[in-house]
This record gives C-alpha cells, structure tokens and sequence, in this order.
C-alpha cells in the first residue's frame, strides 16, 4: 500500500508549470508571473506633493500661526498632471494639488486647511519643515528594483505594481484547462426524477468547483455511463485538448469499474490503493497522447478529501504556483472520534474560537464517511490522524489543515 506522501509525489510527477504567454494587464489577474517585473524608472518619477494645498519655501512660513499668519502671493495653480515648472520664488507660493509635481525652489507643502484657501494671495497659519507633505521621487522603488517577483500571483495590487512601472502586458503560465467527469450508470444530473438506485452526480461538480476555485479552466462533462466504449471515446478526445483529466468512480475493485477497466493495461498508467481514510483506491497516469490522468474515488467525500490532498497541489504546480500547500494549524479536539488503524484520517471538520485555544470537531455526526455529502457543505478544514493513530480523545492536539483561507 502506498502512502499518502508517496501517491502525492506520484501526481506531482505528473504535471510542471505550463507554458508562458503573454496577457494584457487587464486580463493577468488570477495569472501567475512567470517573468520578473522590474521598475524602469524611479516611482514616484518626480518629488510632488501629498496634499492639496500651496508649495512654499520653508524658511519663508518660519513662525506662521494664527496670530501671525504669512501672506505670499500665489504665481501658479497646479493641478495633478500639470507639466508647469513654474519656479517658486523667496516669498511666494503656489498652489498645488495631491500628485502634482513640486515646483523648483518649493521644499515644503502646507496643506489647504492651513490657509485661507486664497487664489492670488494666500495667509498661511502654520509653519512646515523642509520636506513637509512631500513625497519624494524614488520613494517608492528606483530604476532596476524588483517590483513583481517570478511566481508572484496576480491579484489587484500586483496589477495596479504592474500598471504603475508602465508595464501593459505580463508574461504569466497559461492557466491549465482541466476536463473534469463522474462514471456510475446510477448518476442523473441534479433535478431529474430519480428511479429506485439511482443518485444525483454531485461529483462532477463538486470537482468543477474546487478546480475553478484553484484558479483552472473547468471542462465539465455529464456523468459517462458504466460503458467502456463511451469513455474510451470521451478519453480519445480529451487527450490532448486539455491540461489533466479529473475523473471521480470506477477505480475500485468493483464489477462495473470501468475507468479501471478502460486504463489499467494502459501503458504509463496505475491503479494504487493508497493508506488514507477517506480515498484509499486511486488511479494516475498518462493517456496515449501525453494528456495527465487522475482518477479518483467515487464517493463524494472521498473526492473532495482526494482532490485536496493529492489534486490542488498538482494543478497550483501547473499555474506556476511554488507554494502548494493548504495552511496547517494544531488544535484541540473538542470530541472525541475513531480513525482506522495503519491509514491516515483526513475529518472533514469544523473549527470553533475558545478562550485559550481552538477547538476541532466532526462536521457530522458520521465523521469521515465517504458517503456523507450534504453534511461535508459544513467542513470548512480537514483534521489530519496520522496512521498509528486509532483514536483521537477530547482535549488531544490535532494537526487541520483549513480549507476556508
């Protein structure tokens, strides 16, 4: 029996990130970067002011308040994006909005609220310090600073870094496209009338929406009947039109399984039983094309617990991603449960604030039964029972890994 670290490797080994294109900025974000950003120019590009108000000398407001304000005449108005320079001369001032450029020979801005807000001459109230509400050029990064770093992942303030060094178009990995299908002659699409043995595919999409939730491309298919024939087919024609094929059922040792019955002569492919509780029956492997196979259990919550310890990981590989972890947190069981001996437990769980601590608990009552479907809506993380481990008490540390961050 393979481990849960070895059969992880093994779908690793499968995938590398995919190959790099080039986007428009407006449509890089969820992209992950596969070339460096760097700044061309120093940001901000020139010394300009961070208030509205007037761009004085600094010695020439020395002592100004309320009782004795200073009155300059104002020799020009400046507005964010103006290209005026006018100089600023000893006893004047201009007036000057947030962002635009400090004129020469200003050194200080005194803000709006300072003054009488005048247009021709303006009374000062306060003094300013040299520098004073000025943002100086550079300030930000300098010509060759690394703005953007390989791998980084594409969110609205990497965007608007991208936007502001001047870059319109990024290097990012394709995002994967990834066909995602269920096998069962039981399965009916949800909302049908159901006969006597016959079920909704939930699988189908519950895999739909963690691929997309892990940033993919989804090709959902209709659930294939148990005839090796249809999903030879469909396997011919997802060979080499998309990045990774999903399939959820057909992999045991079942009469009817016929994702194992279609692909275990295969070359390049395996069907493994795998020391985890829920998911123990697992596929992998390559279709003749070169297109990545996973095949996964068929019961929703050993999808759902398969996908994330053995799947996302994969695909965030794909997009380029180094970080493919999930954030593992200890906490403290607040019940107690049973986990099979010699397979590692993932729980799907809840996870409660206490005073000094936090608490993990089964998200139903039936714990990790792999049947369990509506009651997994409720588990926002899995807790982890390492495979020596045939029991958790009340009040034992626990490792979770959060599915909800």
């Amino acid at each position: 029996m393979r481990t849960v670290t070895e059969h992880r490797a093994a779908v690793l080994a499968l995938v590398a990130p995919l190959p790099v294109v080039e986007v428009d900025l407006e449509s890089a974000a969820g992209h992950v970067l596969a070339h460096e950003v760097r700044a061309p120019e120093p940001l901000p590009r020139w010394d300009n002011s961070a208030m509205d108000g007037y761009a004085v000398r600094a010695a020439d407001v020395t002592g100004a308040d309320d009782a004795h304000p200073v009155c300059l005449p104002v020799l020009a108005d400046l507005a964010a994006g103006s290209a005026a320079e006018p100089t600023v001369l000893p006893g004047t001032a201009a007036r000057i909005m947030t962002g635009a450029p400090l004129p020469p020979g200003a050194d200080a801005v005194v803000p709006v609220e300072h003054t009488d807000g005048g247009t021709a001459h303006v009374l000062i109230r306060t003094s300013a310090a040299p520098g004073a509400h000025v943002r100086r050029a550079g300030e930000d990064v300098v010509p060759g600073d690394v703005v953007l770093e390989v791998g980084a992942l594409l969110g609205p303030t990497q965007v608007a870094a991208a936007a502001s060094v001047g870059r319109a178009r990024l290097e990012v990995h394709r995002r994967p496209r990834v066909a995602v299908l269920s096998t069962g002659d039981e399965l009916v699409p949800p909302g049908q009338p159901l006969r006597r043995g016959q079920i909704p595919d939930s699988n189908s999409y519950l895999l739909a929406a963690a691929v997309a939730d892990a940033g993919c491309d989804v090709v959902r298919h209709a659930a294939v009947p148990d005839d090796a024939a249809v999903l030879r087919d469909l396997l011919a024609r997802l060979d080499g039109d998309v990045d990774l094929v999903l399939t959820s059922g057909g992999v045991s040792k079942g009469a009817f399984d016929v994702v194992k019955e279609v692909l275990a002569t295969q070359a390049g492919m395996e069907f493994v039983e795998v020391a985890m509780q829920p998911g123990k029956p697992q596929g992998l492997g390559r279709l003749p094309r070169g297109t990545p196979l996973v095949a996964l259990p068929g019961n929703p919550v050993s999808v759902h617990v398969s996908f994330e310890v053995h799947v996302r990981p994969a695909l965030l590989r794909m997009r380029g991603l180094t970080d493919l972890e999930r954030p593992v947190v200890e906490a403290v069981a607040a019940v107690g449960w049973r986990s099979p001996a010699g397979r590692q437990q993932y729980l799907p769980a809840v996870l409660e604030d206490a005073p000094d601590d936090v608490l993990v608990r089964p998200a139903v009552a039936g714990g990790s039964g792999s049947h369990l479907v509506a009651g997994l809506a409720r588990a926002r993380a899995l807790a982890v029972v390492p495979a020596e481990v045939d029991a958790v008490a009340a009040g034992d540390r626990v490792r979770v890994m959060v599915l909800d961050r």
